[in-house]
């Protein structure tokens, strides 16, 4: 159902990616919203309330419907402001979390022709773009000066008042890079990177995100290590070296 739904949202994001006379609006909290993103969460809701009626939804666009232990956790273009300047770098974020933990995840990036998608127990999947389908993993570097890590935007980490964490940080390992929103996570999962940290996510954000990297045997936590999706953020490793990069990044918490 997931990857069926991540189908039709491809089909009506993809129509009105890099068009001339995308319209653009500004939504209350000053971020922006494409008509795509309207259409795309339109899209998904409609399938969802013809084949699962019972089950309720999360969405960004549209917010909540329903109140059940099922729930589909819906981001209809992550990554809004690269689909209106159009950079192909956005996805449509898929969850179904059962009593508020995600089962099933797909992140779907049409404009680069890949997606990624998993489910408990049943491993972590891409689809490359000649087509084949084949399972991924996280690496196995130990060393967290050997990792090579995404650390998302500097604005984050600043918001929060942590860019000297962010700075010592990017001391601490082999490479840095802020390549943002859903990709990084991917190709953590695919075992290019060891750490993604992001901050101001929401659950629909991250809970497509959380099934695919676990699957693919990394760790998924919020900054304080705890499993919620609530916390507003998100520290993805490659789960050999999860405590490590908690230890360096909370070690002057004490004094």
């Amino acid at each position: 159902m997931a990857l069926r739904l991540a189908d039709a949202a491809d089909a009506v994001a993809m129509q009105r990616f890099d068009a001339s006379d995308l319209r653009i609006d500004t939504k209350p909290d000053r971020t922006h919203v494409t008509e795509a993103d309207l259409a795309t969460e339109r899209a998904i809701r409609q399938i969802l309330d013809t084949e699962r009626p019972a089950d309720s939804v999360l969405g960004e666009e549209y917010g909540t419907s329903g109140d059940t232990a099922r729930r589909w956790v819906i981001d209809p273009i992550d990554g809004t402001h690269n689909y209106m300047r159009g950079i192909p770098v956005w996805a449509t974020l898929i969850a179904l979390t059962v009593d508020g933990v995600p089962q099933v995840g797909v992140v779907s990036q049409p404009a680069l022709g890949r997606r990624w998608w998993a489910a408990t127990g049943h491993g972590a999947w891409t689809t490359t773009t000649t087509g084949e389908t084949r399972r991924i993993h996280v690496s196995a570097i130990d060393d967290v000066s050997a990792s090579s890590i995404s650390f998302q935007s500097i604005e984050q980490w600043d918001d929060v008042d942590l860019l000297p964490t962010l700075e010592k940080l990017s001391r601490a390992v082999w490479r840095d890079r802020g390549y943002g929103d859903a990709l990084p996570y991917m190709w953590l999962a695919e075992g290019r990177l060891e750490l993604v940290a992001e901050f101001g996510v929401k659950e629909y954000d991250i809970a497509a995100i959380a099934p695919i990297v676990r699957e693919a045997g990394g760790s998924f936590s919020a900054f304080d290590g705890s499993d919620r999706l609530d916390a507003e953020s998100s520290l993805a490793t490659n789960g050999v070296l999860h405590d490590a990069f908690l230890d360096l990044l909370h070690e002057d918490d004490a004094r």
